[in-house]
């Protein structure tokens, strides 16, 4: 039998149908056998049936509870109130963890509040190359923003939780711990599997992350100048720049596909896919940019304004915020 470890399992979850309900059955009993899980499901009353009636009985199922415009976030501070662990892994529903990425993130969680694992796909299909093209570009800049981090909930519960009312409740959720005094790791040595999305999801999700570097001011800024740069270039008939660029780029993210062990991992092509990356946000950022003009931008029902709160002034609401869970 495998050890159980002294941790939660926190999967916020949202289905419009059943398919892929059999691998997620499969995954979520495996998880049973290591550790305590819970599943905060806010799909449709059918779909949440369907999924009570397979879960093991060690499973916790609930609704969210928490409110908010972002449904992931009230996942996941619904999942941190009935947790039955201080260290909590909040994953999304195509991560999969194997047994050695679960047990590095809970030893982390021993010395760090909040641990930033990296993502790495479990198969490579040409969407997902391209979208790994990001990922090694902020690898390369420290760190890549993926689907799953674990935190300590006694630091979260300290600050008040997190809002909900953000896009980029990832990042909303690591500053809140840094800027409560709590150690952030990120961990780029750990790589945690996840499925690749359909292309159609693929597509779909272009604008929706490139307004999440509304909340980072300098990325946002590079990013905005790419586009206006890239077309002067071209209209100047400046190919050799256009060629520097896309070999920086390249580089760049070869660079982060070798650091902290990535080379394991990521294939050897991943990097020649960074200037058709670099590309697409060029165009996106400006699109989410319009969005933003517009209020906020488009999101599972509800439309969200903030991409995250900004430094400054969640410093100072960490100081007069009352706790969100308990």
């Amino acid at each position: 039998m495998p050890e159980d470890l002294d941790a939660e399992y926190v999967l916020p979850l949202l289905r419009r149908d059943r398919r892929g309900e059999d691998e997620l059955v499969r995954y979520l009993s495996w998880l049973g056998d290591r550790l305590d899980v819970t599943v905060v499901d806010a799909s449709p009353a059918d779909l949440f049936a369907a999924l009570d009636e397979r879960l093991s009985e060690g499973v916790v199922h609930v609704p969210p509870a928490a409110s908010g415009l972002n449904g992931k976030a009230r996942g996941v501070l619904t999942g941190l109130e009935v947790s039955r662990h201080d260290r909590v892994i909040i994953a999304d529903d195509d991560i999969r963890y194997d047994d050695v990425t679960l047990r590095a993130v809970v030893d982390r969680l021993a010395e760090a509040d909040f641990v930033r694992p990296q993502n790495v796909f479990a198969s490579f299909p040409w969407h997902a190359r391209w979208d790994t093209a990001r990922s090694l570009i902020g690898r390369a800049f420290g760190g890549d923003y993926g689907g799953t981090v674990g935190v300590r909930r006694r630091t979260v519960v300290e600050a008040g939780g997190y809002s909900a009312d953000v896009l980029f409740e990832n990042l909303e959720l690591e500053r809140t711990v840094a800027l409560s005094g709590g150690r952030v790791d990120v961990a780029r040595r750990i790589l945690v599997p996840r499925l690749p999305p359909t292309a159609a999801h693929f597509a779909g999700q272009r604008v929706r992350q490139a307004y999440d570097d509304l909340a980072q001011p300098a990325r946002l800024a590079v990013e905005a100048a790419l586009l206006p740069g890239l077309a002067a270039a071209t209209l100047l008939r400046r190919w050799r720049l256009l060629a520097v660029f896309a070999a920086t780029a390249v580089g760049v993210a070869e660079y982060g596909r070798r650091v902290a062990g990535g080379r394991r991992a990521f294939p050897a092509t991943s990097a020649l896919w960074a200037p058709v990356w670099l590309l697409e946000r060029a165009v996106a950022v400006w699109i989410a940019l319009g969005w933003r003009l517009r209020g906020g931008i488009p999101y599972a029902g509800s439309r969200i304004f903030s991409a995250a709160t900004p430094v400054s002034l969640l410093r100072r609401r960490l100081t007069t915020t009352e706790g969100l869970v308990s």
